[in-house]
């Protein structure tokens, strides 16, 4: 009982323990090893949903005078819906890009190769005088750079001419040529007449103005056979 009553004397009359300030600082870190304590932390998701929410908040909130503030957040909103809609306007709905590099049915061939490709074994074809090579070649390059484009659809099964009709709303000032550039086609192919060079240079001229139009738009109901 005196040791008891001794060592409670000495805690009595003892300083509290103020550690140093390396002392300290390896105290905090024992104590942020915690678990609890990385429970607690936000994840990215949570960080994300702030600065969104944050963002909003802020945009709702602008100090103008009067009731002006939320008006203008807005109208903020509704120019960049407006912006969206300008840039699908001009630019399409991006779709061109995957029908780019995929086989696609052109006239009852899958064809793998892109426009550019078509174009260049059609030019390759001239070079040795095959007309009639030539001219197939070419119109299906030029079919191939429409779909590209998303101006127009070629879908299974669908003829020549139904395409031309197609790509005439894409492109109405050349509306008369893509018609005659089909007929120029289903005539060489169909061996009704016999490919020249008058031919491969109308078609080629065809797809040259149709290369270097814009299109209407991107909407636009396909070919059908």
């Amino acid at each position: 009982m005196v040791v008891v009553g001794a060592l409670l004397r000495l805690s009595a009359t003892a300083p509290p323990l103020t550690p140093d300030g390396d002392e300290a600082r390896r105290w905090a870190e024992q104590e942020l090893t915690d678990p609890a304590y990385a429970a607690a932390e936000p994840t990215p998701l949570d960080r994300i949903a702030r600065a969104i929410g944050e963002f909003v908040e802020r945009l709702f909130s602008v100090q103008l005078s009067g009731d002006w503030g939320p008006w203008v957040a807005v109208l903020a909103a509704g120019l960049f819906a407006v912006v969206i809609l300008a840039a699908v306007l001009i630019w399409g709905v991006p779709r061109a890009t995957s029908r780019s590099r995929g086989a696609v049915e052109l006239f009852g061939v899958d064809e793998q190769r892109t426009a550019a490709e078509l174009r260049r074994a059609a030019a390759s074809c001239a070079a040795r005088s095959e007309w009639d090579a030539a001219i197939v070649l070419r119109f299906r390059a030029l079919a191939r750079g429409v779909v590209e484009r998303g101006a127009a659809d070629a879908p299974p099964g669908a003829t020549v001419h139904a395409f031309a009709r197609a790509a005439s709303r894409a492109f109405p000032a050349s509306g008369a040529d893509l018609e005659s550039a089909a007929a120029a086609f289903d005539d060489v192919r169909y061996l009704r007449r016999p490919g020249t060079e008058e031919l491969y240079r109308r078609i080629a001229a065809v797809d040259d103005t149709i290369a270097a139009t814009r299109p209407l738009g991107t909407e636009f109901a396909g070919a059908r056979p």
